[in-house]
């Protein structure tokens, strides 16, 4: 499927010719019938004679519902110029083709429309004005097709050059990240709230959960798709490419609005502030500068903004620089996303460009924006890799430690912080637990050090508390055992957390004291199951209390014994006795 917009100035026959290609008005509005004037977005559909499906949304053409022709166009593949033949070019037919451009739209055939209105000789000369016209433009080469509609002539031929644009225009990517911009919201009788768009970047399922996200700058809102249409027929999953109905349940259709954007939930980076690039447009008589009341299209939606750019104070007509734009809500965007510039004060439009940053960190006078993703992972180093997807809108092929996009440098900088962590740690070398997410993924690269017991070390280093005079000392007297005066902290604290030694209020045992008091108390346990006192544990393992309560709190701590009242009783650890 390709959708196709029309485009060209008022009254030159776009919906006619819409009309006369798929049998569908898309005049929806009493007052558009009326007045004979195309006011907001139409949409039909048809079948070309090759069989390939074709979505048209025609557009209004008068400069004031230039707004509502803006929210068509924003995800189109490719587009059908109209020039009335009576009148030639005119001042929309140039705006047009200049929005069309700046969005990148590259795709095209040119219907010059109502040569039944006029000779040959004429229609030949409004021909080669079109063709001058648009010469140097993306349009250049599209064909031009003489149309007049009412009486069918020139019809079969434009399906014809549609048929051919199409075969070799690309159909939309699927990313595996749906986004649709809303240009249509409207409550269905038995159905709820329902909006339209174009589908693009990833499939849409029914039953998915979504987020929309408000224009307005409301707070995002969830909602579940309870029905997908598309040209009238229900599917259960629908392409990205497509028109697409959406019924969602959960949110009023009052809470929306064009312009709005749905996604899935946490496939997006939502932003307020994007750096772009802005081409300016030649036709402008005075430079653009951060002054104005200036008004950004970005999908289906109009964004007032503020724009600062970068590096320069002003862009020359025909100019083009980088910028930073201010956004007054979040919006769900990817570096390729285009846009279109306006000045509500002037009445005019500025420019267009594309997005390059949709998450700067620079400052505005240090910012060099590039939508390559090295770029991204150099300003910022450390990037997780579900992070690049949103910020760069494509697969990370660079550098990868763990779940992060690196940049080379930044790796060198956290190789150099482990080493000397490890370095000033000393002989005991340095406890693991004391390393971040991003050391611990370095390390593991790091042939200089290896983790032993928990412990960084460099190969071959002589662990300081193999065969521990303390421990030794301690096993000497099990249960009488010396105190720790002299014994290095940071040592002791080890031998207890590698469980050579156990301690409660400051008394230490080795475990291989606290070992035979299990099974001592164990035995006692087996003659006595309902319980043994302080003063028997005492008696029998020949220790005074001081020593007694501290190796019972620990046989209690690791499940040996349990306490019930004034007794020990076995815990689900206590040992056979």
């Amino acid at each position: 499927m390709h959708v196709v917009a029309t485009a060209g100035h008022v009254d030159h026959g776009k919906s006619t010719l819409v009309l006369a290609l798929t049998g569908t008005d898309p005049d929806r509005w009493a007052e558009e019938k009326a007045r004979g004037l195309t006011i907001d977005l139409g949409f039909a559909h048809s079948v070309l004679p090759s069989g390939a499906p074709i979505s048209f949304v025609d557009v209004p053409g008068h400069v004031r519902f230039l707004k509502n022709m803006l929210a068509g166009v924003g995800a189109v593949d490719a587009c059908l110029f109209v020039v009335a033949a009576t009148e030639g070019w005119k001042p929309q037919s140039e705006e047009h083709l200049r929005i069309l451009d700046l969005l990148g739209v590259r795709r095209a055939v040119i219907a010059l429309t109502k040569v039944g209105l006029v000779d040959d000789e004429w229609r030949e000369l409004a021909q080669m004005d079109v063709s001058d016209r648009v010469a140097g433009t993306f349009l250049e080469n599209a064909p031009i097709v003489a149309v007049d509609a009412p009486s069918g002539y020139g019809v079969s031929e434009l399906r014809a050059a549609l048929d051919a644009m199409l075969e070799v225009t690309p159909t939309a990517a699927d990313r595996g990240r749906p986004r649709l911009w809303i240009d249509r919201v409207f409550a269905a009788k038995g159905s709820g709230t329902v909006v339209t768009g174009t589908l693009t970047g990833g499939a849409l399922h029914v039953d998915d959960n979504v987020l929309v996200l408000s224009v307005g700058g409301g707070a995002p809102v969830s909602a579940r798709i309870r029905g997908l249409q598309s040209h009238g027929v229900g599917v259960v999953s629908i392409d990205p490419g497509h028109r697409v109905a959406v019924n969602l349940a959960g949110v009023s259709h009052d809470a929306l609005a064009r312009g709005d954007a749905l996604v899935r939930p946490s496939q997006w980076h939502l932003t307020r502030r994007f750096d772009a690039s802005l081409s300016v447009l030649a036709s402008l008589d005075h430079e653009v500068s951060r002054r104005g009341a200036y008004a950004a299209y970005l999908g289906a939606g109009e964004h007032a903004v503020k724009v600062r750019i970068l590096g320069a104070l002003a862009i020359e007509p025909a100019g083009t620089a980088l910028v930073r734009v201010h956004l007054g809500c979040d919006l769900p965007l990817v570096p390729g996303d285009r846009f279109i510039l306006r000045d509500h004060g002037r009445e005019e439009t500025v420019g267009g460009g594309e997005v390059l940053d949709v998450a700067p960190v620079r400052p505005a006078s240090k910012a060099h924006p590039t939508r390559d993703p090295s770029r991204v992972v150099e300003e910022r180093g450390w990037v997780e890799l579900d992070a690049m997807a949103r910020l760069t809108g494509e697969p990370w092929t660079g550098l990868t430690v763990g779940g992060w996009a690196v940049a080379p440098s930044a790796v060198d900088r956290q190789r150099s912080r482990v080493a000397e962590l490890v370095e000033g740690s000393g002989a005991l070398g340095l406890d693991v637990a004391a390393l971040n997410d991003r050391d611990r993924a370095v390390l593991a690269s790091m042939a200089d050090f290896v983790v032993v017991e928990g412990r960084v070390v460099r190969p071959g280093a002589i662990d300081p508390l193999a065969d521990h005079p303390f421990v030794a000392a301690l096993e000497a007297a099990p249960f009488a055992p010396p105190d720790a005066a002299g014994v290095d902290r940071a040592q002791l604290r080890e031998l207890i957390k590698r469980g050579s030694v156990a301690e409660h209020d400051g008394v230490y045992f080795a475990a291989s004291a606290v070992a035979l008091a299990a099974r001592r108390v164990a035995a006692m346990l087996a003659d006595q199951p309902d319980g043994v006192t302080v003063a028997e544990v005492r008696d029998e393992l020949g220790v005074t209390r001081k020593y007694a309560l501290p190796l019972l709190a620990i046989l209690d701590s690791t499940g040996v014994t349990r306490r019930r009242g004034d007794v020990r009783i076995g815990g689900p650890r206590l040992p056979e006795g």
